[in-house]
């Protein structure tokens, strides 16, 4: 024969006023939009790139922490290259990847490594990480 005892619940509800639950959600809100701003969002301007003797338009990037600059400008029809330099340890960041190129790039820490792209007709390329969650853009006029 068992004895069933009755237990009181190991917490209690405590009504909130309704200012206070409005408060709450719209806190959670914005705490929401800031975080798709900070991940999504913009990055600056971004830089144009040189060109070098041959005529092969360069920019370098820092990795660390994200790409720095994360906008690339560049003109259509010539060759890019790009010189990635990674200070980051983070292994997400340890490969960029060029999707419409069908390109990555495994990026080791404390060099700076270079990926040459053909020449592209004008549009937006976006490259990421290995994890798709650092992000960047290859904008060609």
């Amino acid at each position: 024969m068992m004895l069933h005892v009755a237990t009181a619940p190991l917490w209690r509800t405590i009504p909130q006023p309704p200012a206070v639950q409005v408060l709450v959600v719209a806190a959670g809100l914005v705490l929401i939009a800031a975080e798709l701003w900070w991940f999504l969002g913009p990055r600056g301007r971004g830089v144009t790139a040189g060109e070098d003797g041959q005529g092969v338009q360069e920019i370098s990037i820092t990795v660390q922490g994200g790409y720095t600059p994360s906008r690339l400008h560049v003109k259509a029809g010539r060759p890019v290259r790009l010189r990635f330099h990674r200070t980051d340890p983070s292994g997400c960041v340890a490969q960029v990847i060029f999707p419409d190129f069908q390109r990555s790039l495994d990026l080791p820490l404390g060099a700076t490594t270079s990926i040459d792209l053909p020449p592209c007709r004008p549009g937006v390329y976006p490259f990421h990480c290995g994890m798709n969650m650092v992000r960047g853009s290859l904008e060609v006029e």
